[in-house]
This record gives C-alpha cells, structure tokens and sequence, in this order.
C-alpha cells in the first residue's frame, strides 16, 4: 500500500464520528440493521465471536508522528497493522505484543503475483494469534475475473479469516499507466468483489486512499465497508461522510519484531465492537472452513 503526495495538506481538527452500525457491519446487512436501531452495533449473544477476547494495548511509535487534532489514533482501543514482503522476517509474537490485534497480509497483485512471503505471514500470524487477512492489490491492465481467479487460486478459504481486501490506488510505479473512466473501475470493482463474496462468503472490505476515492468512489459502494488511507489528518477531513471500519494512518510505524518501517491501522469502535464485528463477517466462512 503506497503512501499518497496528496496528503501533505495542513491539519485540522475534526470530531470523532458517531459509530454506526453500517460503519461497523457494512455489507448489504447495514441498511436493514440501521432500520432496527441508530446506535452502536449490537450482535446477538450467540454471534459473538467465541476465541480469545484480549485486545492488547499498542506501543506503536511513528518515524514521522502527525498531530492529528481532537481526536487521534491513540484513542482507539484496537490497533492492526499491514504487512507484505517490504517488512521482511517478522517476529509475529513480539509483534503482537507491542500492539498488533489485527493484520492485513498482502496476497496477490493483478493476475500472476504472489507475495513471496504471504503463507509464511499468513501462517505465523495467525500462530501468533491475530486475526488475519489478506489483500489484493488490483491491476488496472487485467480483467477483473483474471485477478479473482488468481486471488482465490493463492488465499485459503479458512474459518475465522477477517474479509478480503480489494486494493484500489493510483500508482505512478506500476506498469499499467491506464487511467479508466469511473464507470468502468465501478464495474471492473463489482465483478471481482461479487466473485469473491461467493467464494469466501463474505463481503470484501474496500481500501483506498484520498485521490483515487474522489475520483471514482465517492458516494459509491454504500454497503461496504471501508478502510481508509488518511495518514494527514483524521478520515472525516479526507472523506467527509464517508461511514469506515479501519483507517489506516501512518505508513512509517515502527515496532519491536519488525525491521524497519510498517503501516499502522486502527478500527473504528470499542473493544466489545471489535469481537461482534468479527464474530458477525468471519462466521458466513466457516461453513466452507473443512474443505481448505
């Protein structure tokens, strides 16, 4: 995930937004939740999800801290963090001590990338005891059933895997220099998640950072959920309106069990939030879980 230029703008002071249960749930569940009740996210006893409920404290530091105004990432009870082969041979367990809850692991890129060290952190995190996911950052130059195919041929469907990820960004690095118009990156988006929903069971999160959202997905793709790039200032300045479940907000974290630099995450809700939210998009999965 690459740190975006358009984000060194002046910092402002924002509020924290209210915690909906469309910001938490997303999905197409949100809107007939939010006709039930306009408050946190409430999961039925029997949906919460039933493994360790520790939520370690983070220790994170940043290489380049940002004051964020009212509120910050350090009021957030739940912190994660992202990796992919850039971070190298991680210690997992000292990692999780300092803070990491959750982790996003990058799988696959376009159509015949693997992530050399994607089973390695795969395995080891969840060894480690985080909840773990994996990510798929899209190439503008394939087809959408392309990188789907390839996605699910390399990410194992398993109980208690946090949602896929679709990765849309520009970026300047990349071999594919096409700029699509909006209507064709809504559709190529809506073909891959659709396949991967049916696979997996679960609704992807969508993740992405300010320029390419104001592009193309401002006011798009209301059922799902969201993680948002915003490494400047608080989400609600660089999406305003926009309901989120993670956002993401340093690229240059440091932590004792990695080498160097790593991107830092926060959820958006309490700690109670964090276990319903899991419990209710891990458990569609688990009835696939015996066949992987």
């Amino acid at each position: 995930m690459n740190p975006m230029s358009s984000e060194m703008e002046a910092i402002a002071e924002t509020g924290m937004p209210a915690v909906t249960p469309s910001a938490l749930v997303g999905g197409k569940q949100a809107r007939a939740v939010e006709a039930v009740e306009d408050v946190a996210l409430t999961v039925p006893d029997k949906a919460v999800y039933k493994g360790s409920k520790k939520v370690v404290r983070h220790r994170f530091r940043d290489a380049k801290p940002i004051n964020f105004g009212k509120v910050k990432p350090q009021d957030f009870p739940v912190h994660g963090v992202d990796v992919s082969r850039w971070q190298g041979n991680i210690d997992w367990q000292t990692l999780r001590s300092q803070g990491a809850n959750f982790v996003y692991i990058k799988a696959t890129d376009g159509g015949d990338y693997l992530d050399p060290m994607f089973r390695k952190n795969w395995d080891e995190a969840s060894r480690a005891g985080l909840k773990r996911g994996a990510y798929h950052f899209f190439y503008w130059c394939r087809t959408a059933d392309e990188q789907a195919d390839w996605f699910i041929r390399n990410v194992p469907r398993v109980e208690g895997a946090l949602p896929p990820v679709i990765d849309v960004e520009y970026n300047g690095q990349s071999s594919c220099k096409r700029r699509l118009s909006r209507s064709l990156v809504l559709e190529k988006m809506q073909v891959f998640m659709d396949r991967l929903e049916a696979y997996y069971g679960q609704l992807p999160v969508i993740y992405t950072a300010p320029d390419f959202y104001a592009d193309n997905l401002k006011g798009e793709f209301l059922d799902y959920p969201f993680w948002l790039r915003s490494v400047a200032a608080h989400p609600n300045v660089r999406y305003p309106g926009r309901q989120w479940v993670f956002w993401q907000y340093s690229g240059s974290g440091l932590s004792q069990g990695v080498n160097g630099k790593i991107d830092l995450n926060v959820f958006n809700g309490s700690e109670k939030q964090w276990w319903n939210w899991v419990a209710k998009t891990t458990k569609s999965n688990s009835r696939v879980a015996s066949a992987n």
